[in-house]
């Protein structure tokens, strides 16, 4: 590993290249568990002064000295609800601009660091609207001046309610978030990717009890979402998928550069490549029940030292959480999530007149059927809510996508639609020789099939493309997002039909040029992942669903072949367009 260059398998990219794809998938996944993602050694030094000297430094002195206090003495204002209001602000700002999560090479920007202000204020770059055919005015798929007008204003809202004083009752001014309220909402029924980006799922509730609440309401409110958050994501590492998760994020973990202990979090490396009982153990005692147990104990304890306790366990968790710098990088949010434990459950004890028996009956049964109302639906049905609203952070249980492009389809991406950067593989070029950026490409595909997830796209791909899976450029859904619609937490949804059609329409891919598979994630108690195949030249052209069970029992290189699947539907008298690299021409082939 070198101090602008990653550490990559020791192979020759072109021969490499002639192995067989699920070959590819296991020299992959192996040097994973030894090495994780390997970035350049001067990537995690770049995100750690960035988390501590832009977001927390900064953000305290800007939190402070807009409000008359001294950033020196935080024993002094630690606990002032102006301070946690505009860390909030300071937080959504960061986020909205594209310098918090989801930054940087750990997410897939390589060239520049980020897509952020770069793709929103930008017009004729991808939107994405949540419900075009039900929300007026927005349908479409291209940003236009309006849109760009309307995210800046969001951000000219937030750097307003980070400039004004404290007013009155110690909190910022009613209006100054309401204005950010409007604008957020107005932005994101034209564009769900930027309200993701923005965290609107977590941040905003947390605005509304800003304008609309008394000051003690506002308290317990923010426990409530803070606590349905926390206790959200536990209940969804209930389940198959979540140990698989472990594994290969302890792998990345850049302090953790013992290679024997990475492996003890596998069954028997090399050979058995599914997580060990530590794993498991890690996963559902030291991750699923903390975080399930402790909310729900300060949520209801009012004895202090129970409160104490609960919130250094809180932290430990968060802080554990972004030492291990995980894709996505979710650092920022980590951050504050530490900050909110003490302010709310410290700074405002239940036992001090901020428990849920102070708050408005009425108000407190409203809140808390609102903040329940996505994470209850999202589990239920997958299909018509994100995984971030759902309170699915970090499960394994994702909406994915893995993309089939045929030899040279890749370049049309870049000549024909406006973005912020170049596909993934061309920045990489500012790093790596050319045939190293493959492999660079290549490892995010063997950490995918590390999750019960990507064994089920590798299944569904190999049924569909066969002998000619070798042929095609395999890429990374998420990867795919990144670059084109400029943002991506792991999330399918962002690069789902809709944003294939958008793809399309600009692209004009031939028949069998770009094959998608697409993957919901699972819903409660189903056992199953539904899929689609996607032939953006044609639409929809298989269904089906594969089990759970059968994904996460596999190896990440499928040497039992594919795993099995339903196919509920087959578009009638599809036969996928065959595209070989020697001549071009295309010859049908049954799908």
């Amino acid at each position: 590993m070198g101090l602008t260059t990653g550490n990559l398998p020791p192979v020759q990219p072109a021969e490499f290249m002639r192995e067989p794809y699920l070959e590819r998938v296991k020299v992959l996944a192996r040097h994973w568990v030894e090495h994780g993602f390997d970035a350049p050694t001067i990537t995690i030094p770049v995100y750690a002064l960035k988390l501590l000297l832009l977001y927390a430094l900064g953000g305290a002195a800007v939190a402070t000295l807009t409000s008359g206090l001294d950033t020196l003495h935080p024993a002094e204002w630690w606990d002032a609800p102006i301070v946690y209001q505009k860390l909030v602000l300071w937080t959504v700002l960061l986020e909205s601009v594209g310098i918090a999560g989801s930054w940087g090479p750990l997410a897939g920007h390589f060239e520049p660091f980020t897509a952020g202000w770069r793709h929103y204020a930008r017009p004729r770059t991808i939107r994405l609207p949540p419900w075009p055919d039900h929300v007026p005015l927005t349908r479409g798929d291209e940003r236009t001046p309006l849109d760009a007008a309307l995210y800046l204003g969001v951000l000219a809202s937030l750097v307003v309610g980070l400039a004004l004083p404290a007013g009155d009752d110690g909190r910022v001014a009613s209006g100054a978030i309401v204005a950010i309220i409007v604008l957020l909402v107005a932005l994101g029924l034209r564009d769900k990717v930027f309200f993701l980006a923005a965290r609107g799922e977590q941040y905003l509730p947390a605005l509304i009890f800003f304008a609309f609440y008394p000051f003690v309401d506002m308290i317990v409110a923010a426990k409530l979402l803070i606590v349905i958050v926390w206790v959200g994501a536990a209940f969804s590492k209930f389940g198959r998928h979540f140990a698989c998760v472990i594994p290969p994020m302890v792998s990345n973990t850049p302090w953790l550069r013992v290679k024997a202990v990475k492996r003890l979090h596998y069954r028997d490396f090399p050979e058995d490549l599914r997580p060990s009982e530590r794993a498991v153990a890690l996963a559902h005692v030291g991750g699923t029940l903390v975080e399930f147990v402790t909310p729900l104990v300060l949520l209801f304890s009012h004895d202090h030292t129970v409160a104490v306790a609960g919130v250094v366990a809180m932290l430990v968790f968060h802080a554990f959480i972004i030492s291990t710098f995980p894709l996505a990088v979710p650092l920022e949010w980590n951050a504050l999530f530490m900050y909110l434990a003490a302010f709310l459950f410290l700074g405002y004890p239940n036992a001090d007149g901020y428990g849920l028996g102070d708050m408005d009956p009425a108000l407190l049964a409203l809140t808390a059927g609102g903040l329940l109302f996505f994470p209850v639906l999202g589990n239920l049905r997958p299909d018509l809510v994100s995984f971030l609203p759902s309170m699915r952070q970090y499960a394994g249980n994702w909406a994915t996508s893995m993309w089939a492009l045929a030899p040279g389809a890749e370049d049309k991406i870049d000549e024909h639609i406006v973005k912020s950067a170049k596909v993934q593989k061309v920045q990489l070029l500012a790093m790596y020789a050319e045939g190293e950026t493959e492999i660079v490409m290549q490892q995010i595909l063997g950490w995918r099939a590390m999750h019960s997830q990507g064994r089920g796209l590798n299944s569904v791909m190999l049924n569909v493309l066969g002998d000619d899976v070798d042929t095609y450029t395999l890429r990374e859904g998420e990867f795919c997002a990144n670059a084109i619609v400029g943002f991506n937490f792991g999330d399918g949804h962002l690069h789902d039909r809709r944003m294939i059609e958008a793809v399309q329409a600009r692209c004009r891919f031939a028949p069998g040029e770009l094959i998608v598979v697409w993957a919901e994630s699972e819903a409660l108690g189903s056992g199953r992942q539904d899929y689609l195949v996607i032939d953006a030249a044609v639409g929809v052209v298989e269904r089906g669903s594969w089990a759970v069970k059968d994904a996460v029992r596999e190896q990440p290189w499928l040497p039992n072949g594919p795993i099995a699947t339903v196919v509920t539907y087959r578009r009638p008298g599809y036969d996928r367009v065959r595209h070989t690299p020697q001549s071009g021409a295309r010859v049908p082939a049954t799908a």
